[in-house]
């Protein structure tokens, strides 16, 4: 049963199949369904970390770089293992790489022009560090078997186990150094002063959010992307705006609600610690479930656009002496995300799956 529903999350084209067998209004009702799910879904969360950090005395921002991250990251792991197995490297690893570009760019990039984001330095400047320093890793393992390998470059398992092991390494980290931490760690988070809730309703919460997050998220991108077809929408610009951007739907919904909610400090967190899981989980699964060809389009499209969003918002933590990210960070991350996406568009320069 379990391996059933795994499948089905997993496998864009048996839900592509399923979604093509109902009309259009059926389909229309089926998104206006799903984003009423993933509101109350990303809801139930973002409440259920604020009151989980209450109980516990974890920082929002870690919790949020830690639970919420994995559980946001876990579309693009379905996504990318299956790929994998079914020999689509160039899909498995551009749902990685493409939705660390989507996460930065365009969902960090949006909430710093919709409102005040606090720069937590105690934890930026360390797990901020490992979410560079994994892609960078990624990029120069990557060019080394360029340069040494004859025909085309493949990560193989080595690889993925490798990753595997330095993420069960940040996942410990990061709880040490919230702990360390102490009053420094929540620096910039507003105090909640709401009814306190029991530690088993904070995760059911959670864990029922995020599962709500994801099924609506998996079942709103095919609909609209078949709606799109009917409508006479070509396939390329369905495979880099709508596929591109369905795997990191659980991570936009998620900034929604936690500005929305004033807690924008879950955001960063988030995203942080997605990136960091795109490339050690998801990337890190796929490789060690199947060995990933790396196509030519990488080296030259993908991976510098992945490294300058990221570097630009390690340097905006670095010069941001305020304590808070500026409307106009917030816009260049997001106008490189648009440029990303155009010349994707425009040029035909290496669709990729989220």
């Amino acid at each position: 049963m379990l391996q059933e529903i795994l499948r089905w999350m997993g496998d864009e084209t048996l839900l592509n199949n399923l979604v093509a067998g109902f009309p259009t209004i059926a389909l229309l009702i089926f998104i206006a369904l799903c984003i009423v799910i993933l509101s109350k879904g990303a809801d139930w969360m973002i409440d259920g970390v604020v009151h989980l950090a209450r109980r516990t005395g974890l920082p929002r921002i870690v919790i949020g770089a830690t639970i919420v991250s994995l559980g946001t990251t876990m579309p693009e792991a379905f996504v990318s293992v299956m790929a994998a197995w079914l020999g689509n490297p160039g899909l498995a690893l551009g749902n990685g790489i493409g939705s660390i570009i989507a996460d930065t760019g365009l969902i960090f990039g949006l909430t710093c022009l919709l409102t005040t984001v606090p720069v937590n330095r105690f934890i930026l400047n360390r797990t901020g560090w490992v979410q560079v320093g994994a892609a960078t890793l990624l990029v120069i393992i990557s060019l080394i078997l360029l340069a040494t390998m004859p025909g085309q470059p493949i990560l193989h398992r080595w690889v993925g186990f490798l990753f595997l092991i330095f993420l069960a390494g940040y996942m410990y980290i990061t709880y040490v150094w919230a702990k360390q931490g102490g009053s420094m760690a929540i620096e910039g988070e507003q105090v909640d002063n709401s009814e306190l809730v029991s530690l088993e309703k904070c995760w059911l919460m959670i864990i029922g959010g995020l599962f709500l997050i994801v099924v609506g998220a998996r079942i709103l991108v095919p609909s609209a992307a078949e709606i799109a077809h009917r409508i006479g929408v070509p396939e390329d610009v369905i495979a880099a705006t709508m596929v591109a951007f369905g795997t990191s739907l659980p991570e936009l919904m998620t900034a929604i609600a936690a500005v929305r909610k004033g807690h924008p400090e879950i955001t960063v967190g988030n995203i942080v610690g997605a990136d960091v899981l795109n490339c050690l989980f998801v990337i890190g699964a796929a490789a060690a479930a199947r060995p990933l060809a790396i196509p030519p389009n990488f080296y030259s499209y993908h991976f510098p656009a992945m490294l300058i969003i990221l570097y630009s918002f390690r340097y905006f933590i670095f010069i941001n002496r305020g304590g808070y990210f500026k409307k106009a960070q917030g816009a260049w991350l997001l106008g490189i995300y648009l440029i990303y996406l155009v010349l994707q568009y425009a040029f035909n320069i290496g669709r990729v799956g989220s």
